[in-house]
């Protein structure tokens, strides 16, 4: 791991902040889950953590928001920890061109998802972690706590019953690759914690520490090894080819990063061997990403030069 000279980020944090301040307030939050459509979409924070263990942040970056598709990161790399590679023979690693919920690859694809962090793949990587592990979303949870250094993170009931409820299409999928032989838990089981881990509430402080390892090539906080080098790799590229849904391409081009989203209006990036950022704005564009967050993340790449490009 290269040293790292520690830098109080908190300056460009506040430029960032202003630069795109006309910006927060814009774009919908996410209307198809009730318990998400209320919040504020004038909230904004913004943090950075980096490898010595410092977090720094900008407004509203202890505010703790539904974390969302996020947590897709966290268990594929509980996952592949876990149980090693055999992970891919039943999950892709390409990009989907559909949106995060869609069923239309997967009928000509035999039940197979593109990649882990569309909802479909998502799924399966929540059976492989329930499979291995006998509880995935608190294993998932436990993880985070950890990881964040945060042992008050936890489960929001209100938005897990809101998924539950407004979750048809996800039962959808999750039977449509059973009946493919891709899922091998009960799926009313395997939908119960896919939701709880949706529900999982963070700040982006919380995130930017908890998604450290990736920056750390595996690393986690107590300095034990989570991923080989080689697997933090792996899920930085399929988090920069695959993590914004259908957007990758023009986050790639804008922000030139790995990154992952959620419709809680998150998005958590990588600087491999630098630092994490953790951007929160509810206010999310028409492919379900947090608009002022990636506004925000390409200002960052912009003014530092920091990117994998």
């Amino acid at each position: 791991m290269p040293d790292v000279v520690r830098t109080d980020y908190v300056p460009l944090l506040e430029r960032i902040a202003a630069d795109i301040a006309p910006l927060i307030g814009s774009g919908t939050p996410a209307e198809y889950i009730p318990a998400l459509a209320s919040v504020d979409r004038r909230q904004f924070g913004m943090a950075i953590a980096d490898l010595d263990g410092n977090v720094f942040g900008v407004g509203d970056w202890r505010v703790p928001f539904s974390a969302q598709s996020i947590t897709k990161v966290f268990a594929l790399a509980l996952a592949l920890a876990e149980g090693g590679d055999s992970l891919w023979e039943r999950v892709g690693r390409e990009p989907s061109g559909n949106p995060f919920n869609s069923l239309v690859q997967l009928e000509y694809e035999n039940g197979i998802p593109r990649n882990p962090f569309i909802n479909a793949g998502a799924l399966v990587v929540t059976d492989r972690l329930q499979t291995l592990t006998g509880d995935a979303s608190s294993e998932l949870l436990e993880f985070l706590r950890q990881e964040s250094r945060n042992p008050d993170i936890g489960f929001d009931a209100e938005v897990a019953a809101s998924e539950q409820e407004h979750g048809d299409r996800n039962a959808a999928v999750a039977h449509f690759m059973a009946s493919y032989g891709n899922i091998d838990n009960p799926v009313p089981a395997l939908l119960e914690h896919y939701f709880w881990q949706c529900s999982i509430e963070m700040s982006c402080a919380d995130l930017a520490g908890a998604a450290r390892f990736l920056a750390r090539h595996g690393l986690r906080a107590d300095g034990t090894r989570l991923l080989t080098r080689s697997e933090a790799k792996q899920i930085n590229a399929v988090m920069l080819t695959c993590g914004t849904y259908d957007a990758a391409g023009e986050f790639a081009y804008r922000v030139g990063l790995p990154g992952k989203s959620g419709v809680g209006g998150g998005i958590v990036a990588v600087v491999p061997g630098r630092c994490t950022l953790a951007v929160w704005s509810p206010g999310l564009d028409a492919r379900g990403n947090s608009l002022a967050g990636v506004a925000a993340l390409d200002r960052f790449t912009t003014l530092t030069g920091l990117s994998v490009f």
